[in-house]
């Protein structure tokens, strides 16, 4: 018995040392974020919306990649909040192709919503095929944020959805 098992435990150690063990060139996908700024309430700025060219009844996020950096920086346009969030800050996350960037503010301390620009930014990206999905707090049944991006072929670009009910469109011109 003692013969088995020893020549069984030569076998054991090299099967945990190469599984425990990951070769430097394997892409293990751990990714970081934060949000780096936000606008402040934009719904009372009716410029505001004329000079980005983005009207309030769309949301839209803008993106590019750093491949040297690994760094995809994203800006979400007319992003809604709480009008007094006290201050708003997401959560990122990857499940398996997919990044969840949930957004929240702090506190709701006003009877009112508002618009906010988004700057975040994400580390441990890679240029591959990936979902992007954000979770948005008042976004409820509307279109949603959700869109895939190749960064192997495209370091830039956007997407957007139209939304209609509160906050979205407040400043929107109706015929």
């Amino acid at each position: 018995m003692r013969k088995i098992i020893y020549s069984l435990l030569p076998v054991l150690l090299i099967g945990l040392m190469t599984t425990g063990c990951q070769r430097k060139d394997d892409k293990q996908l751990v990714i970081t974020g934060e949000l780096i700024s936000n606008t402040a309430c934009k719904n009372d700025l009716k410029s505001a919306f004329q000079i980005a060219g983005i009207p309030d009844s769309l949301s839209c996020v803008e993106y590019s990649f750093d491949n040297e950096n690994n760094k995809l920086t994203i800006k979400h346009i007319n992003a809604g909040f709480n009008c007094c969030p006290d201050r708003l800050y997401c959560k990122i996350e990857l499940k398996g192709n997919t990044i969840i960037i949930q957004e929240f503010e702090k506190s709701a301390n006003c009877d009112c919503l508002c618009l906010y620009d988004l700057d975040i930014e994400i580390n441990g990206v890679y240029p591959k095929k990936y979902q992007l999905e954000f979770a948005e707090p008042y976004a409820s049944e509307q279109n949603k944020l959700e869109f895939e991006i190749d960064l192997s072929k495209d370091t830039k670009g956007s997407f957007c959805v139209t939304r209609k009910h509160y906050p979205w469109g407040v400043n929107s011109v109706t015929e």
